[in-house]
């Protein structure tokens, strides 16, 4: 998707004294016109915080190209070794060739003689050319452009700015790391900052450059901060004002698609952990003391009610116990991929009250939120490093975000309140079913005009892109139609089971047609709602992960229906109802 971004002038940071004014320069081809001036109460948990933001946006855990000096010294050994042959056993041979390479020699040297002369015509040719040619210098021009770019500016080489959106009660910060597999949002309440005069509501995209980041590495807890994102620009010394800044960048689909997925996933249920500053720094320093060599690379999560959580860090099968203890009701355990990308977190140990860890089962993203009072930091990682948060996983379609639904009215409701809960919405549009509502809302979040608010459990309103979106990015895929049709399916062969384990066991059965194999579909969810196990004899399923980082359309439309159950009580364990029996149950 082509996005041009406009810019009055680069973003900066002034000083005048003790006091500094970090000046956002605004995209100002967005229909919305944002402005913000505030004076930071906390500039030193800002810094850092925004750092931290930056560090995402220019990791990359992906995997690099390794060297192969093994496969160089064993090619030098095998040429030396074919060589030592050759003399021993092909002497004769060696000397035949030899006379005629050197007769091809010779012939070589006068062919090559007369190619020098014609070459040397050919560059006295080209000189006299090159007197007349405009475009002699381009390339060095152009290469020279590019190495003060580099030099001055390194954020024009990364295409993602941060969108930055001010709300009626904060201002957000929102970043996509270069995989695309860890996201970051600041959130920094109105209660932080000393208004120096009314906010303008809206989103847009801010220059975030490296030489900005620098002068913020300069605050001091003695330097006063006012943030200003002014769509005016920012005069230089000399006051003058400097001339636009363009850039014209090819968004990835995928790091459209993302941001949907993100708050899709935001919106899932799962269980919640609290760690102390300390917990997390243990973590970190653990990773930063061991690199694994070898497979597996997981930190395994060991949750036993009212016990201190245990982690078990693979393959060194090291133990590492927590001070904080687990509250849940059930014990289970988390494994977690892409651990290292948990290093980013680091620089708020020492400013957050407390970190909260949100996991959604087994082969799921994960989130984690930085408590620094008036700010806020959500982290979220998708499974593992190599996995952004758009392959495998449907997961607007496992918050029941399918089709459209009343789009146009979930829409004209945000844009006028600007941020509501989901139950808030429903009451807001009664005459409209919730199915209808809901997907709505999940239509609204895959065109990029809203996000969920992990903190406050709300929709906010937010334009991603400062142009509409293609149809082709948020138009109905064609696992979301299987699903639609598979969901009118799922109740007719439907089983529930509860275990001693106190898990839910979902069963159903998918007739394909006369000249298919039905599809035999199995879901165990635990009580706080994650799914333990899955499987599916559908060629789709079998062929892939095999785990619900990659799901087929049939697991899909059993969880969706299976999530509605999860509150059925008085249950006997290990008997099957059918769903004439659950309807009695409800009924």
């Amino acid at each position: 998707m082509q996005v041009n971004y406009k810019y009055a002038s680069p973003s900066q940071c002034s000083q005048n004294n003790d006091k500094t004014t970090l000046g956002f320069s605004p995209d100002l081809s967005r229909d919305e016109t944002v402005s913000f001036l505030g004076k930071l109460k906390h500039p030193l948990l800002f810094r850092d915080a925004m750092l931290m933001l930056r560090e995402i946006v220019i990791s990359d855990m992906s995997q690099q190209k390794k060297e192969r000096p093994e496969y160089f010294v064993w090619l030098e050994e095998e040429i030396e070794r074919r060589i030592k042959a050759h003399k021993e056993y092909a002497p004769h041979i060696r000397e035949a060739l030899q006379q005629k390479i050197d007769a091809y020699d010779a012939d070589l040297l006068q062919q090559n003689t007369q190619i020098k002369k014609l070459l040397d015509m050919q560059r006295e040719l080209k000189k006299q050319i090159d007197q007349y040619d405009a475009w002699k210098d381009y390339y060095k021009i152009e290469r020279e452009f590019w190495n003060f770019i580099r030099e001055r500016d390194y954020s024009l080489w990364f295409v993602l700015d941060p969108v930055i959106t001010v709300h009626k009660d904060q201002v957000s910060f929102e970043a996509f790391s270069i995989d695309e597999s860890t996201y970051g949002c600041l959130c920094v309440a109105m209660d932080e900052f000393d208004l120096l005069q009314p906010a303008k509501l809206g989103t847009t995209n801010i220059d975030f450059s490296a030489k900005l980041e620098k002068e913020m590495q300069r605050f001091r807890s003695y330097t006063d901060v006012t943030l200003s994102v002014n769509p005016d620009g920012f005069t230089i010394d000399n006051d003058i004002v400097p001339e636009y800044v363009e850039k014209k960048i090819d968004l990835p689909e995928t790091w459209i698609k993302g941001f949907n997925q993100v708050s899709s996933a935001a919106a899932l249920d799962g269980i919640e952990v609290e760690l102390t500053p300390s917990d997390m720094y243990d973590i970190c320093a653990f990773l930063r003391k061991h690199k694994e060599k070898k497979s597996p690379r997981y930190m395994k999560w060991i949750l036993e009610p009212e016990k201190r959580i245990q982690i078990v860090f693979e393959p060194f099968g090291t133990i590492l116990t927590l001070n904080a203890v687990y509250h849940g009701n059930q014990k289970r355990e988390e494994k977690i991929w892409g651990r290292r990308r948990w290093l980013v977190i680091e620089k708020l140990i020492p400013l957050s009250k407390a970190f909260y860890v949100r996991f959604l089962g087994f082969g799921m993203p994960q989130f984690i939120r930085a408590d620094m009072g008036t700010l806020q930091m959500t982290v979220g990682f998708s499974s593992w490093s190599s996995n952004d948060w758009v392959k495998g996983t449907a997961f607007n379609i496992m918050a029941g975000f399918i089709g459209n639904g009343s789009y146009n009215d979930v829409y004209q409701l945000l844009k006028k309140e600007r941020c509501l809960s989901m139950q808030e919405i429903f009451d807001s549009l009664p005459n409209i079913k919730k199915d209808k509502v809901k997907a709505g809302i999940g239509m609204l979040l895959r065109r990029g005009e809203g996000y969920f608010d992990i903190l406050n459990n709300k929709i906010r309103f937010r334009r991603l892109c400062n142009t509409p979106i293609p149809p082709k990015l948020y138009e109905t895929t064609e696992i979301e139609l299987q699903v639609q049709k598979y969901s009118k399916l799922t109740f007719d062969n439907m089983t529930v089971k509860y275990t001693p384990q106190k898990e839910f066991v979902f069963s159903t059965t998918y007739d394909e047609g006369r000249w298919q194999t039905p599809s035999n579909t199995e879901i165990v969810i635990d009580q706080d709602g994650q799914i333990e196990k899955l499987n599916c004899n559908c060629h789709t399923f079998q062929r892939g992960e095999r785990n619900i980082s990659e799901p087929c359309a049939h697991i899909l439309a059993l969880y969706i229906a299976s999530f509605k159950l999860l509150k059925l009580k008085n249950l006997e364990y290990n008997k099957e109802y059918k769903i004439n029996d659950i309807m009695e149950m409800l009924l």
